[in-house]
């Protein structure tokens, strides 16, 4: 058998470095342990740590802003579908309301009066019709425009014709041509009018003198110099 080995046989790794050196060639288990080193470590840690943590916490509140954006869109939609999805149809059937009161009108009060029985049934059943049509269309939420005797509005109404009148101020409803009708508060269709032009200003009153006269001076024999030369100047301009 071999001699055993003895303390001499044995060299010390970290033999020949200063303090806090480590050998880069050792393993984990013999690097020196550096306190220093690590509190630097830990503190980068920390501070990658807290940056991460604020950019998640920016990334969740932004996306809690497009959810809340999203759902209100989708608010806003459901609704705009619920009160304007017939929007069209009901543009539509503007025109059969018209027919409706053409046909009414064509029938004036003097000829009902002369009308035989068939014709009074046909404009009963004309009448009839129309309340119906005006009643479903209010049911769904569309009104007619208010236009005569208002003041001339360019987002409901369409001017096609002026209307002189110096009693009227200028811009006013005169006269409607075709109603309109608005659903909510959007325009179907706007109303034809016609607005006042507004006539001629009236003619400026005369200007009345100022001059106040003393009583004292208008009740003597001998005028005030002043009021003698004010008359003087006057009927020489006369």
């Amino acid at each position: 058998m071999g001699d055993k080995p003895t303390d001499n046989d044995f060299t010390n790794p970290l033999e020949g470095l200063e303090e806090g050196q480590i050998d880069p060639n050792s393993t984990d288990d013999e690097q020196v342990f550096d306190p220093e080193s690590q509190a630097s470590d830990i503190a980068t840690t920390i501070l990658a740590m807290q940056e991460e943590n604020v950019a998640l916490k920016e990334r969740v509140l932004l996306g809690a802003a497009d959810m809340e954006n999203l759902r209100k869109r989708s608010q806003r939609e459901v609704n705009d579908a619920r009160s304007y999805g017939i929007a069209d149809f009901a543009r539509d059937m503007l025109g059969a309301t018209d027919n409706l009161s053409r046909a009414l009108a064509a029938f004036p009060q003097e000829s009902r009066d002369q009308a035989g029985p068939n014709t009074i049934s046909l404009i009963e059943g004309i009448e009839m019709t129309e309340r119906e049509m005006q009643r479903l269309m209010q049911k769904n939420g569309i009104k007619p425009i208010l236009a005569e005797g208002e003041k001339f509005n360019p987002h409901k109404h369409q001017a096609v014709f002026e209307v002189p009148d110096i009693s009227v101020p200028p811009g006013i409803v005169m006269q409607v041509v075709q109603g309109g009708f608005e659903i909510g508060d959007r325009v179907l269709r706007p109303a034809m009018v016609g607005v006042s032009k507004g006539g001629a200003k009236a003619p400026a009153e005369p200007k009345v003198s100022s001059i106040k006269i003393d009583p004292d001076q208008a009740s003597s024999d001998e005028p005030d110099d002043d009021y003698a030369e004010f008359h003087e100047t006057v009927d020489r301009e006369v």
